[in-house]
């Protein structure tokens, strides 16, 4: 008697059926399962929802069809490939590396899609520059402009997001939030930050940062 192949296909189909269902369950719930499914579930998750992101972002977002469009007539065609979705640590939601020529978005570090709009047309920017213009990141004051416009350009010092930081200001917000945050971008450059003493990065920080800022918060270049 020949079987039916669809009928044995059947308890297969329920188990991984079930089995989806029973780990959705437990990602929403943090009922049932062992913690590293949990955990490996959590990031599948993040993954596939900053991939999905990504993807409607590189396609409909203005601001980012913007910056992908001048980056190719400079010369410099992204792709989502060079837009890389990963795990990172939770001090940052993104990251430019100019020795890969990539983009690191930190999937599960955005509390929205407009957030993770944000951060990819920051990242943008800073790749343009250094399409452009042959950024030299070890230069403070290279390195300082590229943070001003990321900043200013990006959507980081809407007035939402600082209220949401914390900071609440009515007069030049958007100015002292981009020398806020150029600051603590620049002191965190790894290139930099272990040559001279602290004290005096601090103070080559903010001079760096304050030397560029007023005439770059005037650019709307992209």
């Amino acid at each position: 008697m020949s079987s039916d192949p669809s009928s044995s296909s059947t308890p297969s189909s329920d188990t991984s059926t079930y089995e989806r269902w029973r780990r959705r369950f437990s990602l929403i719930t943090g009922l049932g399962g062992t913690k590293e499914e949990r955990m490996t579930d959590m990031e599948e998750y993040h993954r596939q929802t900053c991939e999905k992101w990504k993807r409607e972002l590189m396609n409909y977002s203005p601001a980012v069809v913007f910056m992908l469009k001048h980056l190719k007539l400079s010369g410099c065609d992204v792709s989502s490939a060079d837009l890389i979705c990963s795990p990172c640590d939770f001090t940052r939601s993104g990251g430019f590396s100019p020795e890969a020529g990539a983009v690191v978005l930190c999937q599960g570090k955005f509390f929205s899609k407009v957030h993770m709009e944000d951060t990819l047309v920051h990242e943008l920017v800073h790749m343009y520059d250094h399409c452009k213009f042959k950024v030299d990141w070890y230069n403070l004051r290279h390195h300082a402009c590229s943070e001003i416009r990321a900043n200013s350009l990006s959507g980081d010092c809407r007035w939402s997001r600082e209220v949401r930081r914390g900071f609440v200001a009515f007069s030049k917000q958007h100015q002292e939030c981009v020398r806020r945050r150029a600051i603590i971008s620049v002191r965190a450059n790894p290139r930099v930050r272990m040559k001279p003493p602290r004290s005096e990065l601090s103070t080559r920080f903010g001079t760096a940062v304050s030397m560029t800022l007023d005439h770059l918060m005037r650019s709307t270049r992209p």
